[in-house]
C-alpha cells in the first residue's frame, strides 16, 4: 500500500472510471477490487466498494460510496501533454464518453471528475519572459475550450 493515496467518490461507478482510465491514460492500471463484506448504505454484500488504480502513475482509490457526494473543480487531474495528437487524443476520449468541455483546457469525465489537458506549450507561452507574448498567449488561451496549441503559438509570437 502506498504512503498516500487519491481517494475519490463514486456512486457505484469506481469500477467503470478505473477501467476507462486505464485504457484512455498512459501509465495507468486498474489493481485490486474489493467487494462489500456486508451490506452498508450505498450497497449490499458483495458489491464493489472499492478499486485501487493507478492514473498516469498516481496511486488512486475509487470508493462507491453512493450519490451523497459529488466531484468538482475543486479537485483534477492535470495532464501534461507533448503536442496537439496528445491535447487532442486525451481531450477527445474524455468528451467522447459522456464527459462535458469546459473553458482553458478543462473537461469532465463522464463520472463529474475534472480533469486539465494542458499542453507544455501552453506553459510555455504563458511563462514567455516576453510579458507582452505571454499576455497574448494567456488572451488567446482564456477563449478556448480544448487547447489549440497552434494558435497558442501564433499569439505568443504576435
Amino acid at each position: 500500500m502506498h504512503k498516500n493515496t487519491i481517494c475519490l467518490w463514486y456512486d457505484g461507478t469506481a469500477l467503470d472510471a478505473a477501467h476507462f482510465y486505464a485504457e484512455t491514460f498512459p501509465d495507468s492500471v486498474v489493481g485490486a477490487v474489493y467487494r462489500a463484506p456486508g451490506d452498508y448504505p450505498a450497497g449490499e454484500r458483495g458489491n464493489v466498494l472499492t478499486v485501487e488504480f493507478t492514473v498516469l502513475g498516481i496511486p488512486c482509490l475509487g470508493l462507491n460510496g453512493g450519490p451523497a457526494f459529488k466531484h468538482s473543480e475543486a479537485f483534477s487531474f492535470q495532464v501534461a501533454t507533448d503536442d496537439q495528437a496528445e491535447t487532442d487524443r486525451l481531450w477527445n476520449a474524455i468528451i467522447g464518453n459522456g464527459g462535458q468541455a469546459s473553458a482553458c483546457g478543462w473537461c469532465k469525465d463522464k463520472w463529474g471528475l475534472s480533469w486539465q489537458i494542458t499542453p507544455r506549450a501552453l506553459i510555455a507561452a504563458i511563462s514567455d519572459p516576453d510579458p507582452a507574448a505571454a499576455k497574448r498567449a494567456f488572451e488567446a488561451m482564456m477563449q478556448m475550450g480544448k487547447i489549440d496549441i497552434a494558435a497558442i503559438e501564433a499569439a505568443r509570437s504576435g
